[in-house]
């Protein structure tokens, strides 16, 4: 291993410890849900990508349509000398945007959670950008105490948080998260955040049960990953995925369902199902201005500027830490 891929409170995909007592507590509590960390498999992941490229997946190519409009004017901001933090990596495509407009980028560190995506984006990344310093960290993000010893002390850390990823977030999670970010990144630290905007509850709907079928394949893969690596016996045929718009809550919400009364195994344990029984897996909280700001404060952040396409379907922002 490169001696830089430096490991940080490491939660690999593949441990299996923690996805076994992560499981089994979440199948064990009513209502049940489980983390949507464990989503991110180096399969899920895979899925993922492939869902960004969907016709009503409108999220993606609109963050990367504002990215590509507003890189300057993040970069002008931002100032020259940054090292660029990124949490949830993925494939890093977003991140590319911000490389090549921040002006005498010192590092880039991309934080994720899957050990086999995050080393390919680091040697594609290295491969394409021969001259940057890419610190790759496999880390779960919420949890995140210090970034590498050896970082080059820079001006200022810029953290990149896209995809309205802060949206899977439960609002107190959110908060904590962007205090945590907030010790990360320092005193000068700034953040660029991603954000969907709330709109119509149908395109909202389509986003997360596209006629292709991959979000549910992204779903029932938490079956499948569970089956390989837990000895579960999940028959995929009898659960679906379930996603809906909750207009109360200002969030999608995502489960897989039983379609019958049945029982599991999962390690050993045996849990039962009734006929329509929901295990949650993920939400997808939708923002406006005011909801944003309040949540850029309530993180110790201030919003300096945002950028929208036209439609305003998704946001761009750039935050500042509040003294």
């Amino acid at each position: 291993m490169n001696s830089s891929a430096l490991v940080l409170e490491r939660v690999d995909a593949g441990d299996r410890a923690e996805f076994q007592s992560s499981v089994l507590a979440g199948l064990s509590r009513m209502p049940r849900a489980i983390p949507a960390k464990f989503l991110y498999d180096a399969a899920g992941s895979a899925l993922f990508d492939a869902i960004c490229e969907l016709p009503e997946y409108y999220l993606t190519r609109t963050e990367i349509g504002i990215l590509r409009q507003c890189a300057g004017g993040i970069a002008a901001l931002a100032g020259p000398g940054c090292a660029l933090v990124e949490f949830g990596s993925g494939s890093s495509v977003k991140s590319r945007l911000l490389i090549e407009a921040l002006q005498e980028l010192v590092a880039y560190v991309p934080i994720d959670i899957s050990r086999h995506h995050l080393d390919e984006t680091a040697q594609r990344l290295r491969r394409d950008y021969p001259g940057l310093r890419v610190e790759p960290v496999c880390a779960d993000y919420m949890v995140l105490k210090a970034l590498p010893a050896g970082l080059p002390l820079a001006s200022r850390r810029l953290g990149f948080f896209p995809g309205s990823t802060i949206g899977n977030l439960e609002p107190d999670e959110a908060t904590a998260f962007l205090r945590r970010v907030r010790g990360l990144l320092g005193r000068e630290g700034a953040l660029v955040l991603g954000t969907d905007l709330k709109k119509d509850p149908r395109r909202l709907h389509d986003a997360y049960n596209d006629a292709s079928g991959v979000t549910a394949a992204f779903t029932l893969n938490l079956l499948s990953r569970m089956n390989r690596e837990l000895g579960a016996d999940f028959d995929l045929a009898a659960f679906e995925h379930e996603a809906f718009y909750n207009a109360a809550e200002s969030r999608i919400e995502i489960y897989f369902k039983s379609l019958k009364r049945q029982t599991v195994h999962v390690a050993g344990r045996k849990f039962s199902f009734s006929a329509g029984e929901r295990v949650h897996t993920e939400y997808s909280y939708k923002y406006d201005d005011a909801s944003m700001a309040a949540l850029a404060r309530s993180g110790g952040f201030e919003i300096v500027r945002t950028w929208t396409d036209p439609a305003r379907q998704f946001a761009v922002s750039f935050l500042r830490g509040v003294p």
